[in-house]
């Protein structure tokens, strides 16, 4: 790691810039109008591949194209898969950015731009790490492999099928994703399990078209009142949900998990107080972090029907719905739990409207083995970069390729997040810390050397 070291110590201002030119890129794959850049974002990655010395190229798909680079060169070591992606979400409201979204600035040690923490920033971490080996030591103690895809912000469309038609080329022994965040500043974080979600959409349909409330009201059924009936059935009074089955294969945490977590530091009331809630509120018998990670929920995400205008206007609404979704934890089954969600609105709803159900995305709950020794490598090579000893943490959000890659290639993913939650992921002012940058490459040149350790 000396020679790994110093490169990485000598070039680090390039590698600053060259993020900067990487986040100028408007890669914003959910506008049509952005198609052209998205495609110079997978050429400016595919090109940073090819001078760190890995042979990689462009796989064209039906949407935007992904990026595959391969380095085979360390026969009887561990196989890495890593897997990233170029694509961001659109920066609006452009109004509330302090700096133009796509001219990054740095400002306090941070990093400002759309893609700053997801992903470009954290992804480039391990092209810069492989590259520091192969241009200081010349070769890697591990085999590498890298999917970097343009579609995650939309879904990822795509990328199944490439991963399904390539699963000879992608075999692996483990894969490394950078997504996710540390636990906080100072207290870096290996994320060793995601929630699952399904979504839905339900439509409850009344007359052929908004009635006058005055003429009509009382004489047929109002979707808005009914709609409001039924989600309210939805929870009990403590917020446990009421579908049958809801609970039957939920796998309840370890006592070690539950130690690990509760030894975490958590201040409650600030957390109520940068989220702006009053108060807690959850199952009984769980912790607030317990309640995040490791249960699942039932949640109502918007509501909508009727008059949404200014001031009053009396009417009995055409028709009313509601978007649904619910976070999974490890054993529940996607499809019968939104079979179950399904059937148990369509118990209660009258004949006096028709239902309409729409199920939209999904994808399983994934835990992985915190004693594997690739979780043991990967200790280490945080602890390497971040001088802190990483906890391990359940995240209460989805990453849909963590779990196809254990349904398609049979391999569990470390997740390795050096971003903050607070990075403002998805919103205005997003930005990533040029420490956390640094940091995580060298964390990252690390894993690949105590990956090799353990084969």
């Amino acid at each position: 790691m000396t020679e790994v070291e110093a490169f990485l110590k000598d070039h680090s201002d390039r590698f600053v810039e060259e993020l900067k030119t990487f986040l100028r890129i408007p890669s914003v794959s959910a506008v049509s109008a952005h198609q052209g850049d998205v495609r110079r974002a997978a050429e400016w990655v595919r090109d940073q591949l090819t001078q760190a010395g890995v042979a990689s190229d462009l796989v064209e798909t039906d949407g935007h194209p992904i990026v595959y680079g391969e380095w085979l060169k360390a026969p009887g070591a561990p196989t890495v898969l890593v897997y990233g992606h170029y694509d961001v979400q659109p920066p609006d409201p452009l109004a509330e950015w302090k700096t133009p979204p796509f001219e990054p600035d740095v400002r306090d040690g941070l990093i400002y731009a759309r893609g700053a923490t997801d992903d470009k920033g954290q992804m480039l971490t391990h092209i810069k790490s492989v590259e520091a080996w192969l241009k200081s030591v010349k070769s890697l103690p591990v085999n590498v492999k890298f999917v970097i895809e343009g579609e995650e912000e939309v879904g990822s469309d795509n990328l199944d099928r490439f991963l399904e038609s390539r699963k000879e080329q992608l075999k692996c022994d483990v894969a490394v994703v950078s997504d996710t965040s540390q636990y906080a500043p100072g207290i870096p974080a290996i994320t060793y399990g995601l929630r699952g979600i399904v979504a839905c959409e339900v439509t409850l349909h009344g007359p052929s078209q908004d009635l006058h409330s005055g003429i009509f009201g009382g004489s047929i059924a109002n979707p808005c009142n009914i709609l409001a009936k039924l989600l309210g059935q939805l929870h009990d009074d403590k917020g446990r949900v009421q579908v049958p089955g809801f609970y039957d294969d939920v796998t309840d945490l370890l006592p070690e998990e539950r130690k690990q977590f509760a030894a975490l530091p958590f201040d409650e009331q600030e957390f109520l107080r940068s989220l702006g809630a009053p108060a807690p509120f959850g199952e009984a018998g769980y912790s607030t972090l317990e309640r995040r990670w490791a249960r699942p929920t039932c949640d109502i995400n918007g509501i909508t029907g009727g008059y949404q205008g200014e001031g009053p206007k009396t009417i009995v609404p055409a028709k009313a719905s509601a978007k649904i979704t619910c976070r999974l934890v490890p054993a529940q089954q996607n499809e019968t739990i939104i079979k179950s969600l399904e059937q148990f609105l369509r118990d209660r709803c009258p004949s006096t409207v028709r239902m309409e159900f729409k199920t939209y995305h999904g994808c399983p709950a994934t835990v992985c083995d915190i004693h594997s020794p690739f979780m043991k490598a990967a200790k280490k090579a945080v602890k390497v970069g971040f001088g802190a000893e990483p906890v391990l943490i359940r995240e209460g959000g989805s990453i849909p390729v963590v779990g196809t890659f254990k349904a398609v290639l049979g391999v569990d993913t470390l997740l390795l997040g050096w971003g903050q939650n607070t990075d403002n992921l998805h919103s205005p002012n997003e930005h990533f810390s040029l420490d956390a940058f640094h940091r995580g490459i060298h964390a990252s040149a690390a894993l690949w050397a105590e990956l090799a350790k353990g084969s």
